[in-house]
């Protein structure tokens, strides 16, 4: 879901029917197929393309990396016949975290689709807004992205298949068969490639996550925020986890899944999924307070989520119109360290509507 993969998130909390205004239905029992559902689904009102990764250039040093790609159907001037309508929108975000500079790095993007300046091609994964640019290429990906004060060239090169979420792809958002989305993962993707920041050019590796879900009703309007992640495990295994708070910040829908290092999985029903917040950080900027450590309890796991760094606030006002949190976390049992991965927060700031 990811987030905090990443779309225009406050049309997720559209309230009424899914399909009212045009929009398809995301229906159980319809099974996947690819390449072509690693494309866009432009008939949907939401999508998303979230990659986060941790990466270590040759001196040790350490930065956590976010880039998501969203397309957004408005069911504007849909029947106007102006190549200028906006019928598609794409909307992209980036961040890196090191904890050196303490605080994130962050820059956005938006665009309709068209005249070269933005597209979500169908068939398979080919996003881009300008000059930033998100393509599978053989057995992996490649991201591009040149920010403001940083700049990404990565390869995500797959080790091993897909993850469907929920049931075959079809993951619960809430009580209503409706509330649902379209969701797979790829976890464990193997990353080099370099990152350019403060003028100095850094080769990479390291382990990144990949999210691509989409939906036209995702979740209950009674719901304010979520809180999810995905972690890479030292095992090999994969994790992830996510629920929805209502008003009172109380579980309104989890759910998640748990890939073990044999391969084997397991889909996590609601009642199997737990986030209790352990520590809380208030932006001196926004003045939201986050619970930037985590013990998140899913099926017979218990980890204990610690922040790279604590400042990793993304202001995304400027582009999706809402400010949320997206951090690089080590997570821990028993004191020792198990995965690393990203941890989610929205809805902190103020409630997602439209």
């Amino acid at each position: 879901m990811n987030p905090v993969r990443w779309l225009w998130l406050a049309l997720i909390f559209a309230a009424g029917a899914a399909g009212a205004g045009g929009y398809p239905e995301v229906r159980p029992g319809i099974m996947p197929s690819f390449p072509s559902d690693h494309g866009s689904h432009p008939a949907f009102r939401t999508e998303w393309w979230y990659v986060t990764a941790w990466v270590m250039d040759e001196s040790g040093r350490e930065f956590g990396v976010q880039v998501t790609f969203f397309r957004n159907r408005p069911r504007i001037a849909e029947e106007n016949p102006s190549a200028f309508a906006p019928k598609q929108l794409v909307f992209a975000h980036a961040g890196l975290a090191e904890t050196g500079h303490g605080r994130l790095r962050h820059d956005q993007r938006a665009a309709r689709t068209g005249f070269g300046l933005a597209e979500a091609a169908e068939g398979d994964t080919d996003v881009r807004v300008g000059d930033w640019t998100l393509r599978r290429d053989g057995d992996g990906y490649a991201a591009r992205v040149a920010a403001r004060d940083f700049r990404l060239e990565l390869e995500l090169r797959t080790t091993q298949p897909l993850l469907l979420q929920g049931e075959a792809g079809y993951s619960r958002k809430g009580p209503l068969a409706t509330q649902a989305s379209r969701y797979y993962s790829m976890p464990q993707l193997a990353v080099s490639g370099r990152v350019v920041v403060d003028g100095a050019e850094r080769r990479v590796t390291g382990r990144a996550w990949l999210d691509h879900e989409w939906s036209s009703e995702m979740i209950a309007p009674e719901a304010v925020g979520w809180d999810w992640i995905g972690i890479n495990l030292s095992d090999g295994g994969a994790l992830m986890a996510f629920r929805l708070r209502d008003r009172e910040g109380r579980t309104f829908w989890a759910g998640g899944s748990h890939r073990d290092a044999g391969g084997g999985t397991r889909i996590l029903r609601p009642a199997e999924v737990s986030f209790e917040p352990q520590r809380r950080w208030r932006s001196p900027r926004s003045g939201a307070e986050y619970p930037v450590a985590m013990r998140v309890r899913a099926g017979g796991l218990t980890v204990d989520l610690a922040p790279l760094m604590d400042d990793q606030e993304f202001d995304a006002r400027a582009s999706t119109g809402t400010l949320y949190w997206e951090g690089a976390v080590r997570a821990s049992s028993g004191g020792a360290e198990i995965g690393r991965g990203y941890l989610e927060l929205t809805g902190y700031w103020r409630p997602l509507r439209l």
